[in-house]
């Protein structure tokens, strides 16, 4: 079994600021890091990047800055706010609906349970976990399609799909970690762990990395690797 703390202790040391749900890397946002504002902004950053998600929150929140806000909401409006994500009329009906949802039935705060979570339109497992870890600070692991290919590309798990992969991590990761793993690993898949051509030259976990240790005798050696890092030390 891998080390789990070594390796997340690597990949802080090239990427020490993490992620926050709505932000775009340095950019400073308007809005509060509540339970709402994590909630809709994670709904919103569905299948699109950062800097979409960022301006999609930031003109939204402008407008709509509270569950009640958004239960009342015009659909059109909120749409036409959120285009940059992408999917607007189902993004705009569901946080309609998640803003309806806590207003009449929840109090008007979101829940701090993860089936009360599951329940509202758009969000599953990784949703949830985001607004546990992030807004609540509970220890929970938000799975997305980053920590799920780096986990298994490292070889910290080895499972097929998402909720697997939540599954296993939960059994290797102490649990005090638990809350950095998506943090830690979404902004190490966006710098180093890339989809496609992963920067092994420059990565401090390739020692410890099953895919860099693999088969293909065409990847550098350990000691060619150092030497890269060595001359890469920023990078």
């Amino acid at each position: 079994m891998k080390d789990a703390r070594l390796i997340l202790s690597l990949v802080r040391k090239v990427c020490p600021e993490g992620v926050f749900p709505g932000r775009n890397k340095g950019e400073v946002s308007d809005w509060p890091t509540d339970p709402f504002h994590v909630l809709i902004s994670t709904v919103l950053s569905q299948r699109t990047k950062d800097a979409n998600t960022f301006a999609a929150s930031s003109a939204l929140f402008q407008r709509f800055n509270k569950p009640e806000e958004l239960a009342h909401a015009d659909l059109s409006e909120i749409a036409n706010l959120i285009r940059p994500a992408g999917f607007p009329q189902t993004k705009a009906k569901a946080i309609k609906e998640i803003g309806r949802r806590l207003h009449m039935e929840m109090g008007g705060e979101v829940p701090d349970d993860i089936d009360s979570l599951l329940s509202l339109p758009m969000v599953g497992r990784k949703t949830a976990n985001c607004v546990l870890a992030y807004a609540f600070h509970e220890p929970a692991i938000c799975v997305d399609t980053h920590v799920h290919r780096i986990s298994n590309r490292i070889g910290l798990v080895s499972t097929k799909n998402a909720e697997a992969t939540e599954m296993a991590l939960v059994k290797v990761v102490p649990r005090d970690l638990w809350i950095d793993v998506n943090s830690l690993l979404v902004r190490f898949g966006q710098s180093v762990c890339l989809p496609r051509n992963p920067r092994c030259s420059i990565c401090p976990v390739a020692p410890h990395c099953d895919y860099f240790l693999g088969s293909n005798n065409q990847r550098p050696s350990r000691k060619k690797l150092r030497k890269r890092q060595a001359r890469n030390p920023k990078a």
